[in-house]
């Protein structure tokens, strides 16, 4: 009987001390990419004259190119569509399939984690939007594009009101869905999100980012309107595509609540502004869409030119030391030491 009650006792003490060390191990481990995500957004500007700095977003399309911005310390990165169709060989006029935009990300996540694993630290990857294009069929099809870039790693999805097939935001021949069906779509996406974080615990549900192309079809007002329907329905971030003007981008800053997205596409139809002056209108997120596309493009023709002429490429090149180690070389070395026998 005495064995009996010691033995209780012990149990008990070891129940106690199992909740009070369950919240210190729960605070060890690395947040969710939502949650991480979230906490970005929610320490940037959301409105006109915020004194916050603006989230710089550099876009990639592959596990090279992810490896490249989180080396470079951006906080957060998207997966362009735009990337990924030109990688692949063809324009973005959603002739990538949804597969193949998921593999990507997949590929994406890869990289992000690689880069995290190899500070020597533990720290969790920086969060990736990806582009979820227009969801890829009725809300049905939404869904599960959010769901099942939830599961290949993504911190948030993109979802726009463009007509399938759906193109660059910049280019002609652009046409969108009803307001209704616009607002549909998002609405399905968050209820994804939030079923998704329902299933997997608070914090994992990917963040929704609301696109709309209407400007250019339906005029500023009508756009404007659909970003605030948007918010309604439960989007976490807004994203007014291709303002022509300051006036608009300003204009919109004002009229709608929340995170909201700067696409600065060089050479695109909206004005390049500073991150200064994008952070003091109220825009919380400066996208670079196809900077390091357009980039390593301009690169590799001139190294191509070089080589076509019979000239030296070294000046135009990465050393293979340091192209070693871009790609993950050093860290795989150092770990494949830790496992000799």
């Amino acid at each position: 009987e005495d064995k009996m009650k010691r033995d209780n006792q012990l149990l008990d003490i070891m129940i106690f001390l199992l909740f009070c060390l369950l919240p210190f191990a729960f605070s060890l481990a690395p947040l969710p990419a939502p949650r991480l995500l979230a906490d970005l957004l929610s320490a940037a500007p959301t409105s006109p004259n915020s004194k916050k700095s603006i989230l710089l977003m550099p876009c990639c399309y592959d596990g090279l190119t992810a490896r490249l911005v989180a080396r470079a310390d951006f906080p957060l990165t998207f997966m362009t569509g735009f990337g990924v169709s030109a990688s692949r060989g063809y324009p973005d006029t959603q002739l990538v399939s949804y597969d193949e935009m998921k593999l990507s990300a997949m590929a994406v996540s890869e990289g992000l984690s690689g880069v995290a694993k190899e500070s020597g630290e533990i720290l969790p990857p920086i969060p990736c939007i990806a582009d979820g294009d227009t969801g890829y069929g009725n809300a049905i099809n939404v869904k599960r594009t959010v769901t099942g870039y939830a599961r290949a790693g993504m911190a948030g999805v993109m979802i726009e009101d463009q007509q399938s097939p759906k193109r660059c935001g910049h280019v002609s021949g652009k046409s969108v869905v009803s307001f209704d069906e616009a607002v549909m779509r998002i609405r399905a996406a968050c209820d994804a999100r939030d079923e998704y974080a329902a299933q997997q615990g608070p914090g994992t549900g990917p963040l929704i980012m609301a696109r709309t192309d209407a400007l250019k079809i339906y005029g500023f007002d009508e756009a404007v309107r659909r970003c605030q329907a948007f918010r309604e329905v439960g989007a976490d971030i807004t994203f007014l595509e291709a303002p022509t003007t300051i006036e608009e981008m300003r204009e919109y800053c004002a009229r709608v609540k929340g995170p909201k997205l700067a696409n600065m596409l060089e050479g695109g139809s909206t004005p390049i502004l500073s991150p200064d002056e994008l952070g003091k209108m109220g825009y919380t997120i400066a996208a670079y869409p196809l900077t390091l596309l357009s980039a390593s493009i301009k690169a590799m023709e001139n190294v191509l030119s070089n080589i076509m002429k019979g000239e030296q490429t070294d000046d135009l090149i990465r050393t293979f030391g340091e192209t070693k180690d871009a790609v993950g070389f050093t860290a795989y070395g150092q770990e494949e030491n830790k496992y000799k026998t």
